[in-house]
């Protein structure tokens, strides 16, 4: 077994893709594509940290990490990364944690910090017993949450699923809309067409709330188009749009990923609040994902109230901090 440095993602860009195919926590946080855009944006303060580890049966595990001073992270921010963890092949996980600690030890690193770990995550269950038996201190914290809701078959049966009230309030705000005379939706895709439509995009998810306007800064921007752009060219974007008299009213941007849809972000024009046009440009891309044979509908990180209103159930993320005592 041996434990190589990561020193450029595009280095190990094979191995990557093939052991994330086979990683029970697979997200598209996790691919090479999304950590190196997001490393090309804010990587410049930081060192490369991450590892790999090599063995007759192949790959068994990779860390993407970063350095500052004597801590070390996840490569990304809570900000950027909805979902991180390492990338470890089944069965290998306490191999993994055990050569992670010890890196850290090697490393003289003081202070661990991972965040954004789903429930379900081995990290959780593995590493805190393992570094405590070291004589690390370990912290885990409740981070967020992360609603989502699995899709059946039809979209009859998505609104059998929703409370009484909320199937209710739904129908009765798409026949308000439905009533206009010139109304529409549609979808956007192709990677041309969703570099024209960004622009779009970005002034409603600006008009929609302040934090929104005030997280679009100059550098987050810039990294909000570079992924988009990335994600585009490996087809895994949609953007939708509602469309009144002509006029892009709500949009929403999403990423289909191994059959999930995953809902990015959203905006819409506070002057059409009455038409509820942003509960129902979910709706709607909620809708589009059942018709396209989709399992997972996962609104992401934030417990914004129309994802319940939606059929959103909770799932917890928890930040982790492994440090010397």
């Amino acid at each position: 077994m041996a434990v190589s440095q990561i020193h450029s993602i595009q280095d190990v860009l094979g191995i990557w893709e093939d052991l994330l195919e086979i990683c029970p926590e697979d997200t598209v946080y996790l691919t090479p594509q999304w950590q190196e855009t997001w490393w090309s944006q804010f990587g410049h303060d930081r060192e490369m940290a991450g590892f790999y580890i090599d063995g007759p049966q192949g790959v068994s595990g990779i860390a993407s990490l970063a350095r500052q001073g004597d801590t070390v992270s996840f490569v990304g921010t809570p900000e950027t990364f909805d979902y991180n963890d390492f990338i470890i092949k089944p069965g290998y996980e306490r191999e993994f944690y055990a050569e992670l600690l010890n890196n850290l030890e090697t490393e003289n690193v003081k202070r661990l910090e991972l965040f954004s770990l789903r429930e379900t995550s081995p990290t959780l269950f593995h590493l805190p017993d393992m570094a405590r038996s070291r004589g690390y201190v370990v912290e885990v914290s409740e981070e967020d949450v992360a609603p989502g809701l699995e899709l059946p078959g039809e979209w009859e049966s998505y609104m059998s699923g929703l409370s009484k009230k909320d199937r209710h309030e739904l129908r009765r705000k798409f026949r308000r809309l439905e009533a206009l005379p010139e109304w529409r939706w549609y979808v956007v895709s192709d990677p041309l067409d969703l570099h024209q439509h960004l622009d779009e995009f970005l002034r409603l998810m600006r008009l929609s709330a302040t934090e929104k306007s005030e997280y679009m800064t100059s550098e987050n921007e810039s990294f909000f188009r570079k992924i988009t752009a990335c994600m585009a060219k490996a087809g895994l974007i949609k953007i939708f749009f509602v469309e009144i008299d002509g006029v892009n009213v709500a949009s929403s941007l999403c990423f289909d990923y191994h059959k999930s849809r995953l809902l990015y972000n959203s905006g819409y024009d506070p002057e059409y609040s009455y038409y509820s046009v942003g509960l129902l440009m979910n709706a709607l891309c909620l809708q589009d994902s059942i018709e396209h044979n989709l399992k997972y509908f996962d609104f992401l990180r934030g417990s914004e109230p129309y994802k319940y209103h939606l059929g959103g159930a909770n799932h917890d993320l928890y930040s982790m901090v492994v440090r010397t005592s």
